[in-house]
């Protein structure tokens, strides 16, 4: 807990410093920046947003580019950010080749006997693997600089007033990453044309105008702090955390579903469906996605 509001007060700060509107903690009494009861539990509180609302699925066009470009405008603001500083809250969250591992690993143990029933699944994931070390390599070589990264850019995490963004919320897992990890996970969520856990695939896809929509706000918001390497990389984000979700959700249901929380039978396993079948459709459409991307970074 230390160390995430560590993480978070950091944050905090430094855009409070930018003169631009953000989350502020409240501290204690006793100066710090929360609170452990005699149960152990940890409470902290923020200084109230008055008039601000999130939204769950994107009412019109300009609040998902809105959303785009308060993201976007939170790697400009922390672009100088002491990426040293902070602290790794989830241990090798988007190391995609560990994730990768797991699955390898459930499938060995096919603890559920659910193995047979999801062959199909299994062999898309395993004809993908390259995908898994396409980001390590990238930042091994120094080809990309990690970065303070959000790693959860859903839109409920944008603060809203009038359709205006105010500002990005819910820091707890912010911590040194990539951009394209965040543009990636927008995409993802936010340009599908279903819900993640949409049983008939024939309603999923990735759409072109979401992804043009998206990529115009968040690059705007970035007011030209990603370089080339970055700008070339948001595509490949989009595809390498929609397969991540996907292996993860597939790792869950052939162990299962111990992680995620299910609702329904089947539920990992038809996550895992829709999200392979937005990596299909997002590699029949690299080309346009790329085109798009150029088109905003000059």
């Amino acid at each position: 807990v230390d160390e995430l509001m560590s993480n978070i007060y950091g944050i905090c700060e430094w855009i409070k410093n930018k003169n631009k509107l953000g989350l502020e903690i409240i501290k204690t009494k006793n100066d710090k920046l929360y609170f452990r009861d005699d149960e152990d539990r940890c409470w902290r509180v923020y200084k109230y947003i008055e008039s601000s609302i999130a939204y769950e699925l994107p009412e019109n066009e300009e609040i998902f580019y809105n959303s785009a470009y308060a993201f976007g405008e939170f790697q400009s603001l922390l672009k100088d950010y002491p990426v040293d500083n902070l602290y790794e809250i989830i241990k090798d969250f988007h190391n995609t080749r560990i994730r990768f591992e797991n699955l390898k690993d459930a499938i060995k143990e096919d603890r559920c006997n659910r193995l047979k029933t999801v062959e199909k699944e299994v062999q898309f994931a395993l004809e993908r693997e390259e995908i898994a070390d396409y980001f390590n390599m990238l930042i091994r070589d120094g080809k990309l600089p990690l970065r303070v990264t959000h790693n959860d850019t859903k839109l409920n995490n944008v603060l809203f007033r009038d359709n205006e963004a105010v500002c990005v919320i819910d820091l707890d897992t912010v911590m040194p990453g990539v951009v394209a990890f965040d543009f990636g996970d927008s995409i993802r969520f936010g340009a599908s044309t279903g819900v993640e856990d949409e049983e008939d695939l024939s309603k999923i896809s990735m759409s072109l105008e979401l992804f043009d929509i998206y990529t115009k706000g968040f690059i705007k918001g970035c007011k030209s702090s990603l370089s080339k390497e970055e700008l070339e990389s948001l595509p490949m984000g989009a595809i390498m955390m929609t397969f991540e979700c996907g292996i993860r959700f597939l790792e869950d249901y052939l162990r299962g579903d111990v992680y995620f929380k299910v609702a329904k039978d089947k539920h990992n396993l038809y996550r895992a469906r829709t999200q392979f079948k937005l990596v299909k459709d997002m590699e029949n459409k690299i080309n346009e996605m790329y085109s798009i991307v150029e088109k905003y970074a000059r």
